[in-house]
């Protein structure tokens, strides 16, 4: 079964541009290495009308857009040993480490693939 690292990111409408670029760098890093699949996703339609909406859970603020991100792997061992090669290369990478996002909002987890 495959496996997917998943994402849900608040970040600031005027920041959006610097994330797609940083998330374009990230896709190309993140294939070269293996990744099976890689998505960015913008939100769109926001105000749902049963459960949870995400701008709740996320105390969205109304300069905020959420992302919902997900890379998909071959199985959990594959995206381990991808993933630590991806860090690597990030980590020698010069430039500056500012995030067009606060790092300690953002929402991630692994999840094993069960239906699909």
């Amino acid at each position: 079964m495959s496996y997917v690292d998943g994402f849900v990111i608040p970040v600031p409408k005027k920041n959006l541009a610097a994330y797609l670029r940083m998330a374009r760098m990230g896709e190309k890093a993140w294939r070269k290495h293996g990744a099976l699949d890689y998505k960015e996703c913008i939100g769109d339609d926001l105000k749902t009308k049963w459960g949870t909406p995400f701008s709740k859970l996320l105390r969205l603020k109304p300069y905020e857009t959420v992302i919902f991100s997900y890379i998909v792997f071959k199985s959990k061992a594959h995206r381990d040993r991808v993933n630590a090669i991806v860090m690597k290369e990030m980590e020698e990478m010069s430039g500056s480490k500012d995030m067009p996002f606060e790092m300690k909002r953002m929402s991630y987890g692994g999840f094993e693939v069960s239906v699909g």
